[in-house]
């Protein structure tokens, strides 16, 4: 091969290993954008088949309750559900002498009501109850009480004072098969009309607030 054919063929290889470069590169590109976009996809299906439940304060019975109904989306057929009390706030131990411990905070659930221990599935600290199934328009309550106060508060009744009228802060997670889990809140009246229940708590997104 003479000089002017091996100068061909090196330019020849040279063009096909950019080229081949090339395509690897806008092939990854094209993958990526379509990975990007399929992501985009499953975001929002998943966030159009968010759960839609509906929660009351519900004293009627004597007792208070909280309950708790499945609503849709239709495509949901049902859900796997845990309730959970949220705290008032964040909350830290002291370093003072005397002062509880971060055991002792944590195991405080800080707001009007807990769930009742050991009752519909409550855990011992009245935080959260067991995973329970909803189906679609089906509900479920839950016994509560009012919170005792921390051993190293003042008085009960300065806690009772501090929490009387307050918001009852939920937690309310739900799963369904084939989708990623959702975290939904809501923050439920505690106060009720003449019939014992109180407003509806609609939670059709990840954060609900209701008046």
């Amino acid at each position: 091969m003479g000089t002017i054919d091996t100068g061909i063929a090196a330019a020849s290889a040279l063009f096909s290993a950019v080229a081949g470069l090339a395509a690897y590169k806008t092939a990854r590109e094209a993958n990526r954008t379509a990975g990007a976009v399929a992501q985009i996809e499953r975001d929002r299906w998943h966030t159009e088949m968010t759960p839609q439940v509906q929660l009351r304060f519900d004293t009627s019975g004597g007792a208070p309750h909280v309950v708790v109904k499945f609503l849709g989306p239709a495509p949901l057929t049902r859900i796997q559900t845990v309730v959970r009390i949220r705290d008032d706030r964040e909350r830290g131990s002291s370093q003072a002498s005397g002062a509880p411990t971060a055991q002792q905070v944590s195991d405080v659930v800080w707001g009007p009501y807990r769930l009742r221990p050991g009752i519909d599935g409550a855990d011992p600290q009245g935080r959260a109850v067991a995973p329970f199934e909803l189906v679609h328009r089906g509900q479920t309550r839950f016994a509560l009480e009012p919170t005792p106060a921390p051993s190293w508060y003042p008085s009960a009744q300065m806690w009772r004072d501090d929490y009387d009228g307050t918001k009852l802060r939920l937690w309310v997670e739900c799963s369904a098969q084939g989708h990623k889990p959702w975290t939904l809140s809501a923050d439920l009246t505690t106060a009720t009309s003449g019939s014992g229940l109180g407003a509806v708590a609609q939670v059709t997104g990840r954060t609900v607030v209701a008046s």
